[in-house]
C-alpha cells in the first residue's frame, strides 16, 4: 500500500485521491482474498461524517482567515520597519528584527507563507542593499517564518490533537517552551556569527535608521499592542479555559478585522481574497483527511497498524530509541510528503506504540510538529523556500537560497535533540492532577463493631453466631471463631437446657456485643 501511494504521488496524481484510491484498490483486493472482512467499509460513511463534523477541525479555517487578513492588511509593515530601525545600530540588527517580529507574527497567523511573504517583501531587499550576506539574509527569513509552525496557534499542532486524541489547548501549552527555545536558539546564532564575522551582517547606516529616540520607541510599541491583545484573544482565552480553541479562533477573525478596519485597510477585496485562500486551504485540508480515512481503514482492517506497533516495539532504547528512530523516518518522509499528509497517514499509526511505551502524547506531538518545521526548510518540497523563492530579487540564485537554509535547518534538528532528552520542557505546562500506581491502590470497607467480628467467627465454626434475642452494644467486638458462652437466667443460673444436645444452636446477629436484636423481635424462651 506504501508504495503504490508513493508511485501516485509521484506520478503527479492528487495526494488525496491517490490514498483513497489506493484504499480502495486494496480494500476490494483484500476483501476478494479473505484478508480484509467487508464489514470495514460500513464503517466509512460514518468517518467521512464525523470529519465534516469535527469542531476541532473547524479551527483551521477560523485561523486561516485571521492570518490572511492580517497579510493583506499589511499589519506586520510598521513593525517590522520599526524593529528594524531599533535594532539597526548593531551587526546583526536586522536579523534580530526578522527573529522577533516572525515569532510575533507565528503568534497571531499561525501560517508559513504569511510570515516569510511578509517578511521577505520588507526585509528582504534592505537586507541586501546593506550588504548582508545572500545566504544569511534568506536563512533567517526562511528560519523565522517556519516558528508559525510551532508557535500557538499553529494549524499543526491543531491537526495532531485531532489525530492523538488530545486537547489543542494541551498541546498549545506544551509548545510555548519550546517554541521560546527555538527563538532563543536563532537569536544566540545570529549573535554568534555577529562575533565571529561581523561582515556579514553590518550594522544600518545612521541616515536609514535614525535616531534612538522616544519616537521610535513609541512606533515600535504601536506595532506591538495591537498583536499583542490578538495574542491573548486567540490564545490567553484557551489558556485560562474562557474559550475553546474554535472559539478564540473565531475571536482572532473578529480582532483581525478589527485591526484592519482600524489601520483603514478593510475593504471587500481583502476580505474576497481572504475568504478565497481559506476556502482553498480548507478544501485541500479536508479532502486530504477524507482520503487518508479511507487508506488508514483498510490499513488497519488488515492488521497493518498491529504490525507495524510490534515492530516498533522491538526497537533498542526503549522511549528514547522509539523516538529517535520515529524523528529520524518523520524528518526523512518530510522529503516527499507534506506535513498535512504526514499528520493524517503516520500518526495514526505510530500514537498506538507509543502510548504503549508509556510516552507521554502531549510531548509526542510537540516533538513530531518540531520536527515538522523542517519540511519547510529542505528539498523538494521546502515551501519557505519556495516562498522566498518567489519574491526574492533575480540576483539571488536558487542555490544560495538552498544553502542558506542549512545551519537554521540544523538549529531545529537540535531542538528536536533537547526535546526528546527533556520532556519537562513540554511537560511542565501541563496541569496534572496526582499520579497513583493502580498495583497500590487499596479498598478498606470499614465494620460496624461486632458484625465485622460475627461474620469472621461464624465462618466454619457453628453455634458461634450467638443466640437469637441477646441485646448487645454497638461497637463491641465479637469474638473470632470461639462458642458464644451461655447465658444466665433470671435466677443468675446458668441456663444449660436452653439448646438440646446434638441440636445446632439459634442463629442469631452476631456475638454478645455485637449487633443485638431489639426485644420486641426476640424468640420465646423455650420451655425447661
Amino acid at each position: 500500500m506504501f508504495v503504490s501511494m508513493i508511485f501516485f504521488m509521484l506520478y503527479g496524481f492528487p495526494v488525496a485521491f491517490s490514498l483513497g484510491a489506493v484504499g480502495l484498490t486494496f480494500g476490494i483486493i483484500g476483501v476478494v482474498t479473505g484478508h480484509f472482512p467487508e464489514a470495514f467499509l460500513a464503517a466509512l460513511p460514518h468517518r467521512v461524517f464525523g470529519i465534516l463534523s469535527n469542531d476541532i477541525l473547524l479551527a483551521i479555517p477560523f485561523f486561516t482567515l485571521m492570518g490572511a487578513i492580517l497579510e493583506r492588511a499589511k499589519l506586520a509593515e510598521d513593525l517590522l520597519e520599526g524593529m528594524g530601525k531599533l535594532f539597526g545600530s548593531i551587526p546583526g540588527g536586522l536579523a534580530y528584527a526578522v527573529i522577533i517580529v516572525g515569532a510575533l507574527l507565528g503568534a497571531v497567523t499561525g501560517t508559513v507563507a504569511a510570515s516569510v511573504l511578509t517578511m521577505g517583501v520588507i526585509s528582504l531587499p534592505i537586507m541586501l542593499r546593506y550588504g548582508y550576506n545572500q545566504r544569511l539574509a534568506t536563512g533567517v527569513i526562511a528560519a523565522s517564518g517556519t516558528i508559525a509552525q510551532l508557535i500557538p496557534p499553529s494549524l499543526v499542532l491543531v491537526v495532531l490533537a485531532d489525530q492523538l486524541g488530545r486537547s489543542v489547548g494541551d498541546l498549545y501549552k506544551g509548545a510555548l517552551l519550546p517554541a521560546s527555545v527555538q527563538v532563543a536558539l536563532f537569536l544566540l546564532f545570529v549573535l554568534g556569527v555577529s562575533i565571529v564575522r561581523p561582515k556579514l551582517m553590518p550594522p544600518l547606516p545612521k541616515e536609514i535608521r535614525g535616531d534612538l529616540n522616544l519616537r521610535l520607541v513609541a512606533q515600535v510599541l504601536i506595532g506591538i499592542v495591537p498583536v499583542l491583545v490578538l495574542m491573548f484573544l486567540v490564545l490567553g482565552t484557551i489558556f485560562l479555559g474562557l474559550a475553546t480553541p474554535t472559539e478564540s479562533g473565531a475571536l482572532g477573525v473578529v480582532g483581525a478585522l478589527l485591526l484592519a478596519a482600524a489601520n483603514r485597510r478593510l475593504t471587500f477585496g481583502l476580505l474576497g481574497e481572504a475568504m478565497a485562500r481559506t476556502a482553498q486551504l480548507t478544501s485541500m485540508v479536508i479532502f486530504i483527511l477524507i482520503g487518508a480515512t479511507v487508506f488508514t481503514l483498510v490499513f488497519q482492517g488488515m492488521d497493518g497498524g498491529r504490525w507495524i506497533e510490534h515492530l516498533l516495539d522491538q526497537l533498542p532504547g526503549g522511549q528514547i530509541g522509539f523516538l529517535i528512530f520515529v524523528n529520524l523516518f518523520i524528518f526523512f518522509l518530510a522529503f516527499f510528503l507534506d506535513f498535512f499528509e504526514i499528520a493524517f497517514i503516520v500518526i495514526p499509526l505510530l500514537a498506538p506504540a507509543a502510548e504503549n511505551l508509556g510516552i507521554d502524547l502531549v510531548w509526542f506531538g510537540v516533538l513530531i510538529c518540531i520536527n515538522l518545521q523542517t519540511s519547510f526548510m529542505h528539498p523538494p518540497f521546502g515551501f519557505a523556500l519556495f516562498y522566498l523563492r518567489s519574491i526574492a530579487p533575480k540576483e539571488v540564485r536558487t542555490k544560495q537560497i538552498y544553502l542558506g537554509a542549512i545551519p537554521w535547518l540544523g538549529l531545529q534538528l537540535t531542538l528536536v535533540a533537547i526535546v526528546i532528552f527533556s520532556p519537562g520542557l513540554v511537560t511542565s505546562m501541563l496541569k496534572r492532577g496526582p499520579m497513583v500506581d493502580p498495583s497500590t491502590v487499596q479498598i478498606v470497607t470499614p465494620g460496624v463493631g461486632g458484625l465485622a467480628g460475627g461474620l469472621g467467627g461464624g465462618l466454619g465454626q457453628p453455634g458461634s453466631l450467638g443466640q437469637l434475642g441477646q441485646p448487645g452494644a454497638l461497637g463491641q467486638p465479637g469474638a473470632l471463631g470461639q462458642p458464644a458462652p451461655a447465658q444466665p437466667d433470671a435466677g443468675g443460673a446458668s441456663d444449660s437446657s436452653a439448646t438440646a444436645p446434638g441440636t445446632p444452636p439459634p442463629v442469631g446477629l452476631g456475638q454478645p456485643g455485637g449487633l443485638g436484636v431489639p426485644p420486641g423481635l426476640q424468640a420465646p424462651a423455650p420451655s425447661p
